[in-house]
């Protein structure tokens, strides 16, 4: 009982917070005047609101000119499952070109004088390997080498109040980790822009002409709950919680529950031999179509609980759950995926090998810290909003 008091008064606070944040793109005033007579292009998806109107539809009332639309994993309209084919089309409402920035294009083509500037409005939730910020480089990179002006619309972090996890090593680049950052990065997206820049990771060192429209009444010490889902397996602020840790299981076999109700708030697997939880992954069209042991019954753990009793919390990435699955799962050799891809979200070669080599989290967390305090002093010279230390 006094748990779910404390979670239901955290909660309110939390709503009374948010109420207070106004974000980048809520700030016309700040940035409508410098689209005027511009060709603008809109790197955005269903997340990029203005109060209630969608940023586009808003810029076209107010009649600024939009030429095009970048959109990047999951789509325009948020509606695509992780890694699915994204194509090029046009919006139905306003009729404007859409550009996938996903698969074979991730990195924006532009035609010279196709446009002046690119309107950057993305909600990221602060992970290495949650792709929109492997999106917001193509698009940085692409910009400075023809000339364009890249503005951010800024947005909350949710999982902004920490950082921690491996620094990714340069031998494990990727989409899904594209610099040396830890898991959990701790920044917005407006303030990572202004890392790539200022770290040089733009190819041959460019420099992009960026500006980021801040917001106002936020902080880093904030929780903040989405308004609006940032792809189609991340519905809750539990998921989002816990998705540092459980899309590590996305280089196994382990289920994480995508194909049910709750994906990335459970785990299991059919041959896991612990676990009071059971849960069949169903093909779910436009979330999860061929979800890992679709139709299989898989035996685990429910950690929706454990995310909300801790989501009032100060917390860190966890391998816990990581650990336990290994530790109860019969063969050995088989737990990792032969595609490297474990590795790649990962970030180095070594967490495997600590894993297999019956390590403690203890032990395998002390490996990362000097890695980590180096990303933590570099980051401190980025930060647009109050730190959360």
């Amino acid at each position: 009982m006094k748990k779910i008091v404390a979670f239901l008064l955290f909660s309110a606070l939390v709503c009374t917070l948010q109420a207070q944040i106004k974000v980048g793109a809520e700030r016309t005033e700040a940035y409508f005047p410098i689209l005027q007579n511009k060709k603008v292009v809109v790197c955005g998806n269903q997340t990029s609101m203005v109060g209630n109107t969608h940023l586009v539809d808003t810029l076209v009332k107010s009649g600024i000119q939009v030429t095009a639309i970048f959109c990047p994993e999951h789509g325009f309209r948020g509606e695509a499952e992780a890694g699915a084919t994204i194509h090029s089309s046009v919006d139905s409402k306003t009729g404007i070109p859409i550009v996938s920035l996903y698969g074979s294009n991730k990195k924006p083509k532009i035609t010279p004088g196709s446009m002046d500037i690119i309107l950057f409005d993305l909600q990221d939730v602060g992970c290495r390997f949650y792709t929109y910020i492997s999106t917001l480089h193509y698009v940085m990179e692409a910009a400075a080498e023809n000339g364009v002006k890249v503005i951010i619309l800024d947005r909350p972090n949710p999982n902004g109040y920490f950082v921690d996890g491996p620094v990714l090593e340069d031998s494990y680049k990727s989409f899904v980790g594209m610099h040396p950052i830890p898991i959990v990065h701790g920044m917005t997206i407006g303030e990572y822009g202004k890392m790539i820049n200022g770290e040089h990771w733009l190819n041959g060192g460019i420099h992009c002409d960026l500006q980021t429209i801040t917001m106002e009444g936020y902080d880093h010490s904030m929780r903040y709950s989405l308004p609006i889902a940032p792809s189609p397996n991340l519905q809750t602020d539990e998921a989002i919680y816990l998705y540092p840790s459980l899309c590590l299981f996305e280089g196994t076999p382990i289920s994480i529950g995508r194909g049910t109700a709750t994906p990335f708030e459970i785990y299991g697997h059919p041959n896991l031999t612990e676990g009071e939880f059971y849960f069949t992954p169903q093909s779910i069209k436009g979330i999860s179509e061929n979800p890992p042991q679709e139709g299989v019954k898989c035996r685990g753990v429910n950690l929706t609980q454990t995310a909300r009793n801790n989501l009032s919390k100060s917390n860190q990435f966890s391998i816990t759950y990581l650990l336990e699955a290994y530790r109860h799962f019969p063969n050995k050799p088989s737990f990792f995926n032969s595609n490297n891809f474990f590795n790649k979200l990962a970030g180095n070669e070594s967490l495997k090998q600590q894993i297999i080599s019956g390590k403690n989290e203890a032990e395998i967390r002390k490996s990362w810290e000097p890695a980590l305090h180096h990303f933590k002093e570099i980051r401190k010279q980025y930060l647009l909003y109050k730190d959360f230390e």
